[in-house]
This record gives C-alpha cells, sequence and structure tokens, in this order.
C-alpha cells in the first residue's frame, strides 16, 4: 500500500458515490451510459471472485465488497427503478465491439492459463475501454450535466493515481505488471480530453458541451 493506490480507490469510491447520489436526488438517469455500468459491473464481478478464494487484507475486502455493491446498485436504478428516464436512445454504443476483442485478447495475453487469472485479465482490458459507452453518448447529445462531469473527473482521476502507484512500486518494490500498466495507460488517454474540457469549462462554472457529430 501506498499513498497513491490509497488516493486511487477514495477517487474511484468518491466517483461511484457522486454517481449513485445524482440518480437518487435527482430521481433520474437521464445522461448516464446504462452500458458503461454494466461493463464496469463485469469488470468487479470478474475480477473479485478471488473473495471466495483469497483474504489478502481487511481494507481489500471491504473495498471490494462496496465496489461490487455500488456498481449492482447503480445498475438496478438505471434499467428498474428509474427505467423511463433512462435515455436509450443515445445510449445506442455497440457492446460486442469491446467484450469480443477483449474476451479474445484475455485469452491470448495473460500472466497464467487459468479460470481465475484470465477472468482477472478480461476485467483489467475491459476497464480500460469501460467509459467508452458514457463518452459515446456524451459524444451524441452533445453536452454533459456538471454533477455528471465531476463523477468522469474522479474516474479518470482514480485511473492517473493508479498509474503513480504503479510507477511507485517499480521503484520502491522493483514490481512491474505490463498488463495493468498498459491497459491503465490505454485508459487514462481516453480520458485526457476530457480533462481539459474539466479544467477549461466546468471548473469555470460552464457547462461541458461538444461539438455535435454530423
Amino acid at each position: 500500500m501506498n499513498i497513491f493506490r490509497i488516493l486511487g480507490d477514495v477517487s474511484h469510491l468518491l466517483a461511484m458515490i457522486i454517481l449513485l447520489v445524482k440518480i437518487w436526488r435527482s430521481k433520474s438517469c437521464a445522461g448516464i451510459s446504462g452500458k458503461s455500468q454494466i461493463l464496469f459491473t463485469l469488470v468487479f464481478t470478474t475480477r473479485y471472485l478471488d473473495l471466495f478464494t483469497t483474504f489478502i487484507s481487511v481494507y481489500n475486502t471491504v473495498m471490494k465488497v462496496i465496489f461490487l455493491v455500488c456498481a449492482y446498485i447503480t445498475v438496478y436504478m438505471i434499467y428498474v427503478k428509474f427505467q423511463k428516464t433512462f435515455d436509450r436512445e443515445h445510449d445506442s454504443f455497440r457492446l460486442e465491439f469491446l467484450l469480443v476483442p477483449v474476451t479474445g485478447l484475455s485469452f491470448l495475453e495473460n500472466h497464467s492459463f487459468t479460470p481465475l487469472e484470465i477472468l482477472w485479465t478480461f476485467s483489467i482490458y475491459l476497464e480500460s475501454v469501460a467509459i467508452l459507452p458514457q463518452l459515446f453518448m456524451i459524444s451524441k447529445t452533445g453536452e454533459a450535466e456538471t454533477i455528471t462531469t465531476h463523477y468522469l473527473f474522479f474516474l479518470g482521476l482514480y485511473r492517473a493515481l493508479y498509474l503513480a502507484n504503479w510507477i511507485w512500486r517499480y521503484h520502491a518494490e522493483n514490481f512491474y505488471d505490463q498488463i495493468a500498466v498498459v491497459s491503465g495507460v490505454v485508459q487514462t488517454i481516453f480520458y485526457c480530453d476530457f480533462f481539459y474540457l474539466y479544467v477549461t469549462k466546468v471548473l469555470k462554472g460552464k457547462k461541458l458541451s461538444l461539438p455535435m457529430p454530423v
């Protein structure tokens, strides 16, 4: 454990709480990609199967359970409780375009060819692209609510902090996980343009808007 890992976990948890509170208070999931939330739920489900086989620490176990619970509650609120407010028209990203290559890559490039290891690798690859349906939805609608941009900011910050965590571990522990690092870099790149818009617009009190696709 190091400060970057802890701050990354806190940022990740804060992002999920911001999203849940936004949906609950507004009684609406407008502007939220249900498909991205399904992918994140799949990420946590396949990654945290080791809860049944390995105990690392109380902190590790509690955080995994919290992430799982928050993910499933979010999906429930989008597709069940507040389904009438769900924007299906704009949440139209084809998930098979992500799931098929990610599944294939997890079988081809992994640390060991065992069920749990392949599922863990699948979760790492999938997390790197799980935000794409949300970004695609924003590009289609042309704008995003301020609270949604806060959610995306802290989600991106979590990945950036985890990259710092990997750099720290490499220098302090001589530990390097190529799959996690490369996937983390890819995921962070997807957020770069959003970070720029967040700093130049949202933090100045302006609404984040994007050019509408032709």
